[in-house]
C-alpha cells in the first residue's frame, strides 16, 4: 500500500478544501432560490431527520456573518491541528462532526434547526488543549498557551446557553475534540 505524502501544501490544500467546502455551499444556498440549504437542513433534535442531518449540519450556515465567525477560528485552530498532519486533521474533524452532533440530536433545544460548523471549532479547540496533556511537550504548552489566551473566553461564553446559539453544538463538539485527543494518545501508546 502506498502513502500519500503528507507535505505542507497537503495541509493547506485539506484546510482550503474544508473551508471553500463550507463557502460553497453557503453561496449556492444564497444564489438558489427557496427554503433551506442545498444539503438539506440543520439538525432537529430527536427528530429521524435531524439525525440524518448530522453529517451536513457543520457545512450549512445560517448568514455570511455566521459563516466568517466560524471561519476565522476554524482556520487558526485547524491550522494547528493540521501540524500534527492531514490524518490527524481529518480524524478530529470526523470526530467532533459525529459527537457534536449527537450530543446536539440528543440534548439540543427541540424548538430549532442547529447548522454551522462552530461544533467542530470548539472541538478542535478541546482537542489541542487535552493533547497538551499528554504530549507533555514544550511546542505542545506554547501552543496551548497561545489557544487559550486567544480563544478561552469567547469559548466558555458560547457554551453558556443563550437565544440563537447552539450550546450543545459547542458542548459536545469540546467534548468530541476530548475524546479525539485521548484516543489518538491510546493510539499512540500502544503502537509504541
Amino acid at each position: 500500500m502506498t502513502t500519500v505524502p503528507d507535505t505542507p501544501q497537503m495541509r493547506a490544500g485539506t484546510l482550503g478544501t474544508v473551508v471553500g467546502a463550507m463557502w460553497i455551499v453557503h453561496v449556492l444556498d444564497v444564489l438558489v432560490p427557496g427554503a433551506g440549504s442545498v444539503l438539506g437542513h440543520g439538525i432537529v433534535p430527536r427528530t429521524l431527520s435531524g439525525l440524518e442531518a448530522i453529517p451536513a449540519a457543520p457545512w450549512i450556515h445560517g448568514s455570511f456573518q455566521h459563516l466568517i465567525a466560524n471561519t476565522i477560528p476554524f482556520l487558526i485552530l485547524g491550522g494547528l491541528v493540521l501540524l500534527r498532519g492531514v490524518p490527524e486533521f481529518v480524524f478530529v474533524v470526523l470526530t467532533c462532526v459525529v459527537i457534536a452532533g449527537a450530543g446536539t440530536w440528543a440534548f439540543g433545544a427541540g424548538n430549532a434547526q442547529h447548522i454551522g460548523a462552530s461544533g467542530i471549532v470548539f472541538g478542535l479547540f478541546g482537542y489541542l488543549l487535552v493533547r497538551t496533556v499528554f504530549d507533555q511537550r514544550l511546542s505542545s504548552a506554547v501552543i496551548t498557551l497561545v489557544v487559550a489566551v486567544a480563544y478561552g473566553a469567547a469559548m466558555i461564553r458560547s457554551i453558556i446557553p443563550a437565544y440563537g446559539i447552539s450550546w450543545s453544538g459547542h458542548f459536545f463538539g469540546f467534548i468530541g475534540g476530548v475524546i479525539a485527543a485521548r484516543l489518538r494518545h491510546v493510539e499512540r501508546a500502544r503502537s509504541s
